[in-house]
């Protein structure tokens, strides 16, 4: 029995032209030909084209086929770490499928920040573009952090609003009000989450790179009144982070004295 690259590509499920490229891999040795020039292919082609087809949906690349099928000893190895891959794939396409979910849950958009389809709505184009940069300079706990600061109450996010509508030449006395309302929001987080003051330990890049890619976000995200209004409410937060620091310890020094 003797089968045409056309009828081999039927009988194997595949087509012409893979075919053709298992050639040039060297996966497939080439075949005899006819008389008039066709390449003629036997049982053994078609076994050894449907053992490569069952590698190659396992998952194996084309370029281990060879070596995979061949048997030696690396061949658990490789199995081993395609496996590996497999799972990591599985897990990928499951969060994507739980993030769908959620953003269809929420009626978030389609782009909103992986973990935040639920405050997505309450997040200004700014916001939510500083916390996809986020995502690529914090680890997974600070993320979670970051996502229940999010969550902030009606109040807070009165003055979110506000500043997401700030215009640029806002007057004096808007900025300074609206960074003394910011600030003890600020305040807390702070007091919550201790590692905003030294964030080194969270990030997943360099400090150096850090610190200048969020300067160049915010520069180009916001306007220089919403910046001032951020600048003014971290110096406030911070004032009253040292004066709330400075009271704890001064109310812990006569209870250490009473336990000495």
């Amino acid at each position: 029995m003797a089968w045409s690259t056309r009828e081999l590509a039927e009988l194997s499920g595949t087509t012409v032209n893979t075919i053709r490229h298992y050639h040039r891999l060297g996966l497939l040795d080439e075949p005899d030909r006819r008389y008039n020039g066709y390449k003629q292919y036997g049982v053994r082609d078609l076994v050894r084209l449907l053992r490569i087809r069952r590698l190659a949906e396992l998952g194996v690349p084309l370029s281990q086929i060879g070596q995979v099928s061949s048997g030696d000893a690396s061949t658990p190895d490789a199995l081993r770490e395609l496996d590996a891959e497999l799972a990591a794939n599985i897990e990928r396409l499951e969060q994507a499928r739980a993030d769908i979910a959620a953003i269809l849950r929420e009626d978030a958009p389609a782009d909103a920040p992986p973990g935040f389809a639920s405050v997505a709505s309450h997040l200004s184009e700014a916001d939510s573009s500083i916390i996809h940069i986020y995502t690529q300079f914090y680890d997974d706990d600070a993320m979670a952090d970051v996502r229940r600061m999010v969550e902030v109450d009606a109040e807070t996010a009165a003055v979110g609003a506000e500043i997401n509508a700030l215009a640029a030449d806002a007057d004096e006395a808007t900025r300074q009000r609206l960074a003394e309302r910011l600030a003890p929001t600020l305040l807390q987080n702070l007091i919550e989450y201790p590692w905003l003051s030294d964030p080194v330990g969270r990030l997943s890049k360099s400090e150096h790179v850090t610190r200048e890619t969020f300067i160049e976000a915010v520069a180009e995200l916001y306007n220089p009144a919403q910046i001032d209004v951020l600048a003014r409410a971290g110096i406030l937060a911070n004032e009253r982070l040292a004066a709330h620091r400075a009271t704890a310890d001064d109310a812990a020094q006569p209870a250490q004295a009473g336990a000495a």
